[in-house]
């Protein structure tokens, strides 16, 4: 099992930064994908960024030049950096890992955070 601890939410004002941490522990082999979700009141979960364990990332069009995702591979830790933020940034963040538990196996099982609200006010 892989357990994953997020932190970092909170309220800030519009222009101002945040840094979302998330923390995976457990039994696995290796972590491929890490990433970040966010889930606003009445919409649908949408994907924030995402980073390959090769190093390569991907963000959704709202955020690109805003956040950052990175990971530290050796703490099993991904981060998103979020700058300028903007009210429409206010939503419920899912940290996301896709983790390859056993070497003898190819089969990868998607977990998720407990989520962390971020709030942003005008």
């Amino acid at each position: 099992q892989v357990q994953l601890v997020e932190s970092g939410g909170g309220l800030v004002q519009a222009g101002g930064s945040l840094r979302l941490s998330c923390a995976a522990s457990g039994s696995f082999f290796n972590i491929n994908a890490m990433g970040w979700y966010r889930q606003a009141p009445g919409k649908q979960r949408e994907l924030v960024a995402v980073m390959l364990s090769g190093g390569s990332t991907d963000y959704a069009d709202s955020v690109q030049g805003r956040f950052t995702i990175s990971r530290d591979n050796a703490k099993n830790t991904v981060y998103l950096q979020m700058n300028s933020l903007k009210p429409e940034d206010t939503a419920v963040y899912y940290c996301n890992v896709k983790v390859r538990l056993s070497a003898s196996r190819l089969y990868q099982k998607l977990y998720w955070g407990q989520g962390t609200q971020v709030t942003v006010s005008s």
